[in-house]
């Protein structure tokens, strides 16, 4: 469980909501007199799957902790309108739509949202009352950096964790930390301002050193202990676990791996051994299921309707110039794998080879409607086609041509990273206006952050808002 979990959330996600979403399809059908059958049965079964995995994708719990009330109250209502429609979709498919009553489905469908927001804002109206009567957990943090800094301002966002930080303890007097983090008089005031996750003001009091702790939490009855101690300290973080169980406090680890950027980290078990995931794909597991499905039924949706303005391309890009309608060229897929990608050609040359000169603006290699082409991205439409091969995704990284990779990869620190998801026919970089040509190292470091973006904060609500920037 995750110091977010601790407590009201994990009281939402595993027990509270849960319990409407049931009470409220046996209440109704209870209301319209129909007896519940094992199919309702099954239909409750699934919905704890399904309402699990939604909510738990759209963060409706980090806007409640985050006070954002009218946020979650959205999420909440376009979550449960995500439900439905994989229940219909199911009940449908299943043919067992005919086995519940309408009325007791439509009822259930309206008043469920409404149960969840109305508790969610009771709980909340409880946790408030708790906060202002000062009914929190005391806490403490030892080590004093970057780590810490980032976690004792995080628990002083969220006031509905309950947590009540004390201090830090630190082997360095106040004046030494200040002096690491450096000094704020002589800096300017841009700097100021990018740098000021780095500043010590918001340690608060420094309450002694390592030797201290103990004693300290005997006296004060201290509730969590998080320990921010670099690896190095393999010792000092020995010794403090061998003192602390002679106290009742609970003891968390923050580890200063952290302090790297990473994408997709977090621990998971191979086996029954624990294991740090440092840099991985968001495409695993359950995740990779919902995306591949995902774009397989938009790319067939759009090849089908777009199939008369794909064929009326075809016919115009042969008829103006020489050579193939389908440019093909090599780039690198998932895993950095090489892929054939589809456009319509849109140049009088089709250049694959170790040395590509990127298209210009004004470029004179264009074919006559090959500017109109590549202005609107319609040149691109037949990678709807490699999404269909599974070797593409509607929405990634764009895929580069093989030699700009090997370029990029040896100039940009984290460039071969991008490959740890299918490139994309669109992307982060693209609608935030870093398409097109790189005519200098900024932009494509401009381009991949925003990949890189795209991979640490996946949701399939990101993708449908790229797609909607898209169109």
């Amino acid at each position: 469980m995750t110091v977010n979990d601790l407590p009201i959330v994990a009281f939402f996600k595993h027990l509270l909501d849960p319990f409407i979403i049931w009470s409220m399809l046996i209440l109704t059908a209870w209301l319209y007199d129909e007896d519940f059958t094992s199919y309702y049965l099954v239909l409750v079964i699934i919905t704890f799957f399904v309402s699990t995995y939604i909510y738990e994708r759209i963060l409706i719990y980090r806007n409640w902790r985050k006070g954002r009330l009218f946020a979650y109250m959205r999420d909440t209502v376009v979550g449960w309108l995500m439900i439905i429609a994989i229940l219909v979709f199911l009940g449908y498919a299943t043919k067992f739509h005919n086995q519940f009553s309408p009325q007791v489905l439509l009822t259930w469908f309206i008043v469920t949202p409404l149960m969840l927001i109305a508790s969610h804002i009771t709980v909340r109206s409880i946790v408030t009352n708790l906060y202002n009567k000062g009914k929190l957990r005391s806490a403490i943090v030892i080590g004093a950096n970057e780590n810490s800094l980032a976690f004792i301002r995080h628990i002083a966002e969220l006031p509905f964790l309950l947590i009540s930080y004390q201090g830090f303890f630190d082997e360095r007097s106040s004046s030494r930390i200040a002096g690491n983090f450096g000094s704020q008089s002589d800096e300017p005031a841009d700097l100021a301002a990018a740098t000021a996750v780095s500043r010590p003001d918001d340690f608060g009091s420094r309450l002694g050193g390592l030797d201290d702790v103990v004693p300290y939490i005997q006296k004060h009855n201290t509730e969590m202990v998080f320990i921010s101690l670099p690896m190095s300290s393999q010792p000092r973080i020995q010794k403090l676990m061998d003192e602390l169980p002679d106290t009742t406090s609970s003891i968390y680890f923050l580890p200063d791996i952290y302090i790297f950027d990473l994408m997709q980290a977090r621990f998971e078990y191979i086996g029954d051994t624990p294991v740090v995931a440092m840099n991985e794909s968001p495409f695993i597991g359950v995740d990779g299921v919902v995306k591949s499905i995902s774009d397989f039924i938009l790319a067939v949706l759009i090849i089908i309707l777009l199939s008369p303005v794909m064929a009326c391309i075809a016919l115009a890009v042969k008829v103006t110039s020489p050579g193939p309608v389908i440019f093909k060229q090599r780039r690198y897929g998932l895993n950095g794998e090489e892929i054939i990608v589809y456009k319509f050609r849109s140049m009088t040359v089709t250049e694959d080879g170790a040395t590509i000169q990127q298209a210009k603006q004004n470029d004179q290699r264009l074919t006559k409607i090959g500017g109109f082409l590549r202005r609107t991205s319609l040149d691109e439409l037949p990678q709807f086609f490699n999404v269909l091969e599974g070797k593409m995704s509607i929405v990634g990284p764009r895929p580069h041509a093989v030699a700009h990779n090997e370029l990029y990869r040896k100039l940009i620190k984290g460039y071969m990273l991008r490959h740890m998801a299918k490139p994309g026919i669109t992307g982060w970089a693209q609608v935030n206006g870093w398409r097109g040509e790189t005519d200098v190292l900024e932009k494509m470091k401009a381009r991949i952050e925003h990949d890189l973006y795209y991979l640490k904060n996946w949701s399939i609500w990101l993708d449908l808002w790229i797609i909607f920037k898209t169109v």
